[in-house]
């Protein structure tokens, strides 16, 4: 089977316009994303889907692949599906183009399962919640599995809800303290959802024909579209996180924070 890992690009954002050409140490963030995603094994080809010249211009510029789409789309995944109706490959991993720091190991742990469990459509990737700040947060997407890694469901709410204290056990780290497991419950209960998706490309061009659904619309989530047409959805556990950009100032922390890991580097070289 062969993987292709295809990145969104608008230019249009209401909060941060032209966020794929934004610099980051010195480079374009998404060719930040598109560098780290070629380090994926399981990725045979790696594709930028755009609506804008300038930022097919700012790929061809660095070598990258692209492709040049519609401007219609509503949403990524749109994107993402036209370019897919045109590529000869099985598995499509549908890569935010707005992560430049994305772990491509991440990439390989959400598209492993696919190799080995012929009746997947559709998968994508979780991570232990360890503050009680991102718990009850509804800029951080939750998501609750059931005992064989599939997808309960998604929401912007602080789920699972705890109804007796006496069963939840808290840990203090870094003077804030997270949901954790309890004496009744071995396993943690809480996950954040991080947003790469995994496609049997067959899948993804049924999956973008099908009407937006109520829990979708309320919760502005859409992998809930799958569920509620009862599409199962594979969650599979990384240690990795990712962090997104959507503001000029998250863009300014990051740059810090690899400029810091860069000295921290050259100094323990």
């Amino acid at each position: 089977m062969k993987a292709v890992g295809v990145i969104p690009a608008r230019y249009a954002s209401s909060r941060f316009p032209g966020k794929p050409l934004a610099t980051l140490c010195g480079r374009p963030v998404v060719q930040h994303v598109y560098e780290r995603a070629r380090q994926s094994k399981t990725l045979a080809r790696v594709v930028v889907a755009t609506d804008d010249p300038r930022i097919r211009d700012a790929v061809a510029a660095f070598d990258g692949e692209v492709q040049l789409t519609g401007a219609h789309h509503p949403s990524g995944t749109d994107r993402v599906a036209e370019v897919a109706a045109g590529l000869s490959c099985e598995i499509v991993v549908n890569i935010q183009g707005d992560e430049p720091l994305i772990e491509p190991t991440m990439i390989d742990e959400a598209v492993a399962p696919f190799f080995v469990e012929s009746n997947l459509v559709m998968g994508t990737l979780c991570r232990q919640i360890e503050t009680e700040d991102e718990w009850q947060s509804p800029h951080v997407v939750k998501v609750v599995r059931d005992r064989r890694g599939f997808a309960l469901y998604f929401s912007r709410a602080a789920i699972p809800y705890v109804r007796d204290k006496s069963q939840e056990r808290r840990v203090e780290g870094k003077g804030r303290s997270g949901p954790q497991p309890s004496a009744l419950s071995p396993q943690p209960l809480w996950y954040k959802h991080i947003g790469l998706y995994v496609y049997r490309r067959d899948f993804l061009l049924t999956f973008a024909r099908l009407a937006p659904t109520p829990l979708e619309e309320r919760e502005q989530l859409e992998q809930l579209r799958a569920l509620e047409y009862g599409y199962p959805i594979r969650v599979v556990e990384t240690k990795h996180d990712s962090i997104g950009v959507d503001t000029p100032e998250d863009l300014e922390r990051i740059e810090r924070m690899v400029k810091a890991n860069e000295l921290w580097a050259a100094g323990n070289a």
